[in-house]
């Protein structure tokens, strides 16, 4: 199997070397050998715990100090709550991501992984981002690996890829200037997969960043996986600049066909990650079935309530049913499969 260097990379971006239906097609072969007809999908619920965060970074719309109105965060109660009522709903993964409010201690984030284990002992829980474990390990004077630890212990089965943004450090100190840099990013999710806990990887693109930096921040994805082999998929997030800081300088969010370019690039150049997903709530349900056909072998899931995306102006549902999903991927000519958060299926 070929491997693209990062001088061919840098040509998937740019139209005038790259048709983007002719790139979709070599996208689409690839996926094929990896996922058959197959196309993937999980029963999800989001649950955002706060929206306060330190870092108030200026491509999120999302966050808010803690003194605004519109400042909140979960009681350990009103988790349960949410994750009882999904799982009535045959949810099979809780995925939990926040702010990053300093006033928590990080044991209340360990408490939530642990009662929402205990009370729910067969649900696969995705939580914290890197960003989130490494604040964790700063508040606590402990090790990254030691944080780890502690989550697995009380029920953590995967860690989520957001807070990547672009792993390239000039552009976040124009994008998330207080966030920690590239090497974090990339540290907690090596220890992570030291410790046999996956993850899967995002990009955010969009917005200032150059097609150079989009490449770099794959080929950084890819160099890990070599290492690691730890990523399960990778998760193109297209920029929404509504109600962010950035939206003076961005006026739209990526446009679908720099969407399906994105997909495809993802597929050919991380060769060694099994998985791209066809996130719907970024992307939009339209243009995530299209990207079925540029290499995308994954729709996420059902999701529920997700508030990040679209507090920055993402007009798709919150929800879509297991029907529609399934609808959704047989309209694309394939085979719908429900998994697990690690990737087993779920078909009967």
């Amino acid at each position: 199997m070929e491997r693209y260097s990062r001088e061919s990379a840098i040509h998937f971006f740019d139209p005038e070397k790259w048709n983007l239906h002719a790139l979709g097609q070599l996208a689409d072969a690839r996926r094929r050998e990896v996922s058959g007809d197959a196309v993937f999908y999980n029963v999800n619920l989001h649950i955002n715990l706060t929206n306060v965060c330190k870092y108030r970074c200026g491509l999120c719309a999302f966050s808010c100090d803690a003194h605004q109105s519109r400042a909140y965060r979960l009681s350990v109660e009103e988790v349960l709550k949410k994750v009882e009522q999904a799982s009535r709903e045959k949810c099979t993964e809780v995925h939990i991501v926040s702010g990053v409010d300093p006033s928590i201690s990080w044991k209340w984030y360990v408490d939530v992984v642990r009662q929402v284990h205990v009370a729910f002992p067969k649900l696969k829980i995705k939580a914290f981002t890197a960003v989130e474990i490494a604040w964790m390990a700063e508040e606590s004077g402990q090790d990254v690996t030691e944080i780890l630890e502690e989550l697995k212990s009380v029920g953590l089965e995967t860690i989520p890829g957001g807070g990547a943004e672009i792993l390239v450090d000039s552009v976040r100190e124009k994008i998330c200037a207080k966030k920690p840099m590239s090497e974090v990013w990339l540290d907690v999710h090596r220890k992570a997969h030291q410790l046999g806990i996956p993850s899967t990887a995002t990009i955010l693109y969009g917005h200032v960043e150059r097609m150079c930096d989009r490449v770099d921040h794959l080929l950084k994805l890819r160099d890990l996986q070599d290492e690691t082999g730890g990523f399960m998929a990778f998760v193109p997030l297209a920029f929404h600049p509504k109600n962010t800081a950035l939206a003076d300088r961005v006026k739209e969010s990526p446009s679908a066909e720099e969407d399906l370019r994105m997909v495809a690039a993802a597929r050919l150049i991380l060769d060694n990650i099994p998985h791209i997903k066809a996130y719907w709530i970024s992307l939009g349900v339209r243009t995530a079935q299209v990207a079925l056909a540029y290499g995308a072998d994954d729709l996420d899931g059902t999701v529920r309530q997700e508030k990040i995306h679209h507090d920055a102006g993402s007009d798709t549902p919150e929800f879509l049913s297991v029907e529609e999903i399934r609808r959704l991927i047989k309209e694309a000519g394939r085979r719908p499969v429900q998994r697990n958060s690690v990737y087993r299926s779920l078909e009967s």
